[in-house]
C-alpha cells in the first residue's frame, strides 16, 4: 500500500470523530509490531473500511482512484505494458483517450521512475490513478485470461520439443529444457489464476491436468502419456523425493519463485491404475492473516469470537471438511492475539502462515514430532496460547484438554459437519464429558462458498425450481420459509472471472458458545447431540444455512452456491 505520513492519518480520522487518539496510537503499535500498515489494521478492527483509507489516499496525494470495476479496462490497452513489468511494479493500463494519453492505475502513483518510464516505452503521456488490492487483481485475471491460450501453445511447443528426445534414466529425462519448462509453465499459470492445487492424473492412453479454482476443479489440459514419468521425475526432484520409487505413496514440498513471488508447493505422488498421480498445494508464502470481517463472519458473530478468545483458558475449535478454510481461520484468530506479552506456539502440519512473533513448529513424524509429542514438548516452553494444526486422535485430544485445564488458550480443528456436533466428536475421542464441560469454550462450524464476480453480477427474480429446493432445505432445517428472498444474483461470466461467473471465496459460520446451560447438557449422565442443537436454536444462535442465506440475499454469493456446500 502506498506510504501516507502517520500523522496525516491520524489528524483526519480524530478530526472527524472516527477514533481518538489513544486508541489511534495502539493501533500504530500493533502495525510496528506484526509489520503490517496501520491502515490494513485500521480496517481490521472495524474503525474505517478500505473504501474510507483508499479515498483519503486518493485526496492527500491528488490523484483519481482506479475503480476498474466501474471504469472497465480496455484489453488492448492493457496489454501494451508486459505483464512481467506490470507485475513488479504493481501497474495496470486501462483506457486511453483520443489524444493519446494512457490511463494507468498503480499501487503508487507518487512512483515517478515507473511514470517516465512508461511515458518514454509508450510514447505518450501517462495519467496516474489510485489503484486498490482489488483493481490490481482484476486486471492481472485479464493477463491471465489472454496467457491461457499462450500457455498451451507453449505447453504443446515443450512436449513436442520432449518427445523428440530419448534418455535411459527418468533422472535425466527430469532435468531436460522442456521438461523443466512445462513444469514450471504449470506452476506459474496456476498462480496467476489463484488456483490452490494442480492435479496431474495419468489416464489410459494420456495425462489430464486440473487447477482447483475456487474449490472447484477445471481441466486445463491433456497431455500425451510418453511425457507423465519425465514430468513425475521432475517434480520428485525438486521435492527431494525418490525418483526410483513408483509403488509408494511419497510426500515432500519445494519453493517456486515466478516473478516478484514465492510459492511454497506442497506435493503429493501415489500409485493409480494407470500411473502416478500428483497433486500439488500451492501455499503463497507472502499471505497475510485475514480479518474476522474479511473471512466472511458477521459482526455478531465476529463479537462472539472475540468474547471468547479473550478468557484465560479453554479450547477453540473450528471444524469443517478438508479445504473448508479451517486453518485461515485459525491464523486470524492467532493474529488477533499476537500480542507481546503473550507465548504463542504452534505445531502446524503444514505451516501455511509465517506470522511474526508466533513460534511455529512443522510435525514431522520421520523425525518423531507428531501432533501429540509436539503438544507435549510445547508445553514445556511456557506458553500461554497454543495452536495444533487438527485434533485427530485420542491422544492429542487429551493433552489438549490437559493444557486448557492448566491456564492455557488452546485452538484446534476437528472434522465435523455443524458446531454443535464437536461436542460428540470429543466424546468418540474418549474425552470424559465433565472434562469437555469445563474446558471447552467455543465451536466454528464453517464452509467455503464462490463469490459472485462483481464485475458481471446480475439480478434476477428466484425461479420456481429454486424456490422449491430451497423451501425444502428449510424445511428440512425446521426453518421458515419467510427466510427465502425474493430477489437473487448471478455472475454472467466475463474475461476478469474467465467466463466462470465467480471469483474469490468467502466463508458461510455457524458458532455453539458453550454457556453454563450448555455446559449443565454435556456433563449430563443422558447428553444426547438433539437437546445441544435444540439450545442453540433456543438462542436463536444463526445455522450456517441461514448465514448463507443472508449472504445471498445480499449479493455476495449465489443460491445454488450455498445449497451446494451445505448439502455436502
Amino acid at each position: 500500500m502506498i506510504h501516507v505520513p502517520t500523522d496525516k492519518i491520524k489528524e483526519a480520522l480524530v478530526d472527524q470523530g472516527l477514533i481518538d487518539a489513544d486508541t489511534f496510537n495502539a493501533a500504530v503499535q500493533e502495525a510496528l509490531r506484526m509489520n503490517q500498515d496501520v491502515g490494513d489494521v485500521l480496517v481490521a478492527k472495524r474503525y474505517i473500511t478500505y473504501d474510507f483509507l483508499y479515498n483519503f489516499l486518493a485526496s492527500y496525494y491528488g490523484v483519481e482512484r482506479a475503480l476498474l470495476n466501474i471504469r472497465g479496462i480496455d484489453q488492448q490497452v492493457l496489454l501494451s505494458i508486459d505483464e512481467k513489468f506490470a507485475q513488479e511494479r504493481k501497474v495496470i493500463a486501462f483506457a486511453k483517450d483520443d489524444e493519446g494519453t494512457v490511463s494507468v492505475a498503480m499501487e503508487d502513483p507518487t512512483d515517478l521512475p515507473t511514470i517516465e518510464f512508461l511515458e518514454k516505452k509508450l510514447s505518450t503521456r501517462i495519467v496516474p490513478f489510485l489503484a486498490s488490492p482489488q483493481d490490481l487483481s482484476l486486471g492481472f485475471s485479464l493477463y491471465s485470461h489472454e496467457l491461457t491460450e499462450d500457455f498451451k501453445q507453449i505447453i504443446e511447443k515443450r512436449i513436442s520439443l520432449s518427445l523428440q528426445q530419448k534418455f535411459d534414466k527418468e533422472e535425466d529425462a527430469a532435468k531436460q529444457i522442456p521438461i523443466v519448462e512445462i513444469v514450471d509453465n504449470l506452476i506459474s499459470h496456476a498462480t496467476y489464476l489463484n488456483a490452490s492445487d494442480i492435479h496431474i492424473e495419468a489416464m489410459q492412453d494420456d495425462v489430464m491436468v486440473r487447477f482447483r479454482i475456487d474449490g472447484i476443479l477445471h481441466e486445463v489440459i491433456t497431455m500425451p502419456k510418453q511425457v507423465h514419468a519425465a514430468i513425475v521425475a521432475r517434480i520428485k526432484l525438486l521435492s527431494a523425493l525418490k525418483v526410483d520409487e513408483h509403488q509408494k505413496p511419497q510426500d515432500g514440498r519445494f519453493r517456486f519463485s515466478f516473478g516478484q513471488g514465492v510459492v511454497d508447493v506442497r506435493v503429493s505422488v501415489i500409485p493409480t491404475l494407470y500411473g502416478e498421480k500428483v497433486v500439488m498445494r500451492l501455499l503463497a508464502s507472502s499471505q497475510r492473516p485475514l480479518s474476522l470481517n474479511e473471512l466472511g463472519l458477521s459482526e455478531a458473530m465476529e463479537q462472539v469470537v472475540q468474547d471468547n478468545i479473550k478468557k484465560t483458558y479453554g479450547i477453540v475449535l473450528v471444524t469443517g471438511p478438508t479445504g473448508s478454510g479451517k486453518t485461515t481461520t485459525l491464523y486470524s484468530i492467532l493474529n488477533i492475539l499476537n500480542r507481546p506479552e503473550v507465548n504463542i506456539v504452534t505445531i502446524e502440519d503444514p505451516i501455511e502462515y509465517n506470522i511474526k512473533y508466533i513460534n511455529q513448529t512443522q510435525i514431522n513424524p520421520l523425525a518423531g514430532i507428531t501432533f501429540a509429542s509436539g503438544l507435549r514438548s510445547i508445553l514445556r516452553q511456557d506458553p500461554n496460547i497454543i495452536m495444533v494444526g487438527e485434533i485427530r486422535d485420542e491422544e492429542t485430544a487429551e493433552i489438549s484438554v490437559q493444557a486448557a485445564l492448566t491456564g492455557h488458550i488452546v485452538l484446534s480443528s476437528i472434522h465435523t459437519n455443524d458446531a454443535p456436533s464437536t461436542v460428540a466428536r470429543l466424546l468418540d475421542m474418549h474425552v470424559q464429558p465433565f472434562l469437555i464441560a469445563a474446558v471447552l469454550n467455543m465451536a466454528i462450524a464453517q464452509r467455503l462458498v464462490r463469490k459472485i464476480c462483481i464485475d458481471c453480477i446480475e439480478s434476477y427474480s428466484i425461479t420456481p425450481e429454486e424456490h422449491a429446493a430451497l423451501a425444502q432445505q428449510l424445511a428440512e432445517l425446521k426453518l421458515p420459509e419467510s427466510l427465502i428472498p425474493k430477489t437473487l444474483y448471478r455472475g454472467k461470466g466475463c474475461k476478469a472471472c474467465n467466463g466462470i461467473g465467480y471469483r474469490g471465496r468467502m466463508g458461510i459460520f455457524e458458532i455453539f458458545e458453550v454457556t453454563d446451560e450448555a455446559r449443565k447438557i454435556i456433563a449430563s449422565p443422558d447428553f444426547s447431540l438433539a437437546k445441544l442443537i435444540e439450545l442453540n436454536k433456543r438462542r436463536n444462535t444463526q445455522t450456517m444455512f441461514e448465514d448463507g442465506l443472508q449472504k445471498v440475499a445480499l449479493g455476495l454469493t449465489t443460491l445454488e452456491e450455498v445449497l451446494r456446500v451445505v448439502r455436502e
